[in-house]
């Protein structure tokens, strides 16, 4: 296993991160136990979950899941680098959402409850906050890190302005800020290139890409007939939209004798900025087809085709203006 910084940040995780959005729901606990299990023996120790995860077994479920796998000991919490969010609704009361200095702590200690563990390494901001001042939300969470339940913080889907402001804010309390970005980025979903990944390599904040694999389409979901039925409802009218770059794409993956799920990871692996893509493995079998993209190094030649297949964009205002 290879292990990076966070961001600017001394914290040192692997450069797969293990998501636990499906466990306890999709995801059996035992089962969600084996795949943490085995993460953690592959040297995998950065885990990301947040407080609304367990939807239809409830929100917080994903959480109880890792909460009980802590309990079973053997310095699994002490080897564990552990990210949840905050922001999304808990309850149906006003107070119980978004990013207020009182949802923050209070979200803050019921996730910890959850968890079975007296600290977070990372805690992120799950979506942006508009109408809740910067010096609020850094003033919750000095507390959280004077307290010792906290000690770095992370955003989730933010935009380039967003990491300056809230980093500008923050270093005017000389407060670290934010060491990390969670974005939507895959070959197929390449929008942060224009200001989020330049802004966040400035900035120090490392970018962990949630959805590398794009719900399975660049996964070879062409080649393979269960996962084509799988996708067929939800995902049908997207294949059939990008089925001639899905086709060249595992052409492409064909020729190069790769898997194409290794091929995604391994692409964004590549990318200047980018931490850790985030995996969320609903079986331990998906867990260990992910961990083979560690071992897949893509030439310059082949970063090209995929270019082609899949094309980006330039840095911003390069993108669209002399």
């Amino acid at each position: 296993m290879e292990y990076t910084h966070l961001g600017r940040s001394g914290l040192s995780v692997s450069r797969l991160c293990l998501g636990t959005m499906n466990f306890g729901w999709r995801t059996a606990e035992p089962d969600a136990h084996a795949i943490l299990d085995r993460a953690l023996e592959a040297g995998v120790n950065f885990v990301d979950t947040a407080n609304v995860y367990g939807f239809d077994a409830g929100k917080g479920r994903s959480e109880e899941v890792l909460g009980s796998w802590f309990a079973r000991g053997g310095e699994r919490r002490e080897r564990t680098v552990l990210a949840t969010k905050v922001y999304g609704s808990m309850t149906d009361w006003p107070n119980d959402t978004f990013l207020s200095a009182r949802n923050i702590v209070r979200a803050c200690e019921a996730s910890l409850r959850r968890m079975r563990t007296d600290w977070v390494d990372l805690y992120q901001f799950h979506h942006v906050d508009l109408a809740t001042p910067w010096e609020e939300v850094w003033q919750a969470c000095e507390t959280l890190v004077a307290q010792g339940k906290v000690l770095y913080v992370g955003s989730s889907n933010h935009a380039a302005w967003q990491l300056v402001v809230a980093n500008e804010a923050a270093a005017r309390r000389h407060f670290l800020g934010l060491v990390s970005e969670q974005s939507h980025y895959n070959l197929l979903t390449r929008h942060v290139e224009l200001e989020v990944l330049p802004a966040a390599r400035h900035l120090g904040v490392g970018v962990i890409p949630w959805s590398p694999l794009a719900q399975g389409l660049l996964a070879g979901v062409l080649g393979d007939q269960e996962g084509d039925r799988r996708h067929a409802e939800r995902n049908r009218e997207r294949i059939e939209r990008h089925r001639p770059a899905l086709e060249a794409y595992e052409a492409a993956c064909r020729d190069w004798g790769l898997a194409p799920a290794d091929v995604g990871l391994a692409w964004l692996l590549h990318r200047p900025g980018v931490t850790a893509p985030i995996v969320g493995p609903r079986t331990a079998e998906q867990l260990e087809g992910a961990l083979g993209a560690l071992d897949v190094h893509l030439d310059q030649a082949q970063l090209d085709r995929l270019d082609e297949v899949f094309p980006g964009y330039r840095t911003a205002p390069e993108e669209y203006a002399w």
